[in-house]
């Protein structure tokens, strides 16, 4: 399993994640090729070799051409990615960081999701910075990501709602479950496309996993401070062994008073906000009464956030929560040459082969083919190579 850890000594941001993407081996070539499926224009992207404070490392920058680019709302920013050209798990990935954006703004300005308007984040280096890092992390062929802890910084920056407090509301609702590393000085540390990429992103913070270091990147800030060099290092490490040990929380309550239906819109709800996984299952509850258990698995620090999905969202007027730990196989996505195109699979560390469903459910469509039918296909001939 391919591991990329965010050591986010000095903070992170959106630009300093791609370039240390980059310094890891994501040519850039490759990066304007993949962002040239999104209708964006009026830009030009950059890297090259800098040093802060006598360590060297990449930046990268997105230089506008025409200044007068438009503000966007986070169903369109959505829906632009969905209709692109962008490999599915680019388009997830960076579906899953936007989403954690428009979750923290529309809880800091308290207007619904649907009506979320970006400022900054909406514009284009914004969006190049996210799509960018989920294009990195595909090429790469990273299957999971871990970080540190975050600097939470203090002072005031500069933003389109005025003269605002470090880290910006935004920034400061995303790095709510997220350890926080020690006062490294004032400025912001921490930008909201930054703390999203790794509240998005990662399943653990905190020491890297046990793996081989493989490589290592540093991508550079725009500023320079004093106390230490402006730098986000990516760790690159593969895991040994053919499976992982990992710390999460089950979410558990019992409904016997809610309609059917609203089951379904529960699940999708907790899936958006960063679930591992939800299942119901059949009850026999108190007084004979039919009942479904509700069973979430989670990461530790999402507890907050799933909970108050979960007594918001459902009949439920309580639940219980427990830390567990669970073995995983190894796995990594790949893109596989079949009889239908290219598609995507799931390599589990046993050596089984499992198509994933949005691939599949693409060719289905373009094709005019029962789903069945196309997972039949690709495990066919993917399962013995």
């Amino acid at each position: 399993m391919k591991v990329l850890y965010f050591d986010c000594f000095a903070g992170i941001a959106g630009d300093m994640t791609v370039a240390g993407l980059i310094e890891l081996g994501l040519p850039l070539e490759t990066l304007q090729r993949e962002l040239s499926s999104l209708p964006l224009c009026g830009y030009t992207l950059e890297s090259r070799k800098v040093e802060r404070l006598g360590v060297a490392g990449t930046s990268f920058k997105v230089t506008l051409t025409e200044e007068d680019q438009p503000h966007r709302h986070y169903s369109g920013i959505s829906a632009m990615i969905g209709k692109s050209e962008l490999k599915p798990r680019v388009k997830e990935l960076s579906q899953r960081i936007f989403l954690k954006l428009a979750q923290a703004e529309a809880g800091v300005h308290g207007v619904p999701l649907e009506r979320v308007h970006f400022h900054e984040v909406g514009a284009v280096d914004s969006i190049v910075d996210i799509v960018g890092t989920a294009i990195g992390l595909d090429y790469l062929g990273i299957d999971r990501v871990c970080a540190s802890g975050l600097p939470y910084g203090h002072g005031f920056v500069k933003t389109a709602h005025g003269l605002l407090p470090v880290p910006a509301p935004a920034t400061a609702k995303l790095m709510e479950g997220i350890p926080l590393t020690a006062d490294i000085g004032p400025g912001e540390r921490v930008t909201p496309t930054g703390a999203a990429i790794v509240a998005a992103l990662a399943d653990s913070f905190g020491p890297p996993p046990v793996m081989t270091v493989e490589g290592t990147g540093y991508g550079a800030g725009e500023k320079d401070f004093p106390e230490l060099p402006n730098l986000l290092r990516l760790v690159l490490g593969e895991t040994a062994g053919s499976r992982e040990a990992r710390e999460v929380l089950v979410l558990e309550t019992h409904i016997d008073d809610m309609p059917a239906e609203i089951f379904g819109f529960l699940m999708e709800r907790l899936m958006e906000a960063g679930a591992l996984d939800v299942a119901f299952s059949p009850l026999q509850m108190k007084k004979n009464r039919p009942g479904t258990g509700l069973t979430v698995i989670a990461r530790p620090g999402d507890l907050e956030k799933l909970s108050g999905i979960i007594l918001s969202e459902s009949s439920a007027i309580g639940l219980r929560y427990y830390p567990a730990s669970r073995i995983t196989l190894p796995r990594s996505c790949e893109t596989r040459a079949t009889s239908l195109g290219g598609v995507r699979v799931k390599v589990l560390g046993n050596g089984r082969v499992t198509p994933e469903y949005e691939s599949c459910r693409e060719i289905a469509l373009q094709k005019g083919m029962p789903l069945l039918e196309v997972y039949r296909t690709v495990e066919r001939e993917c399962g013995d190579k």
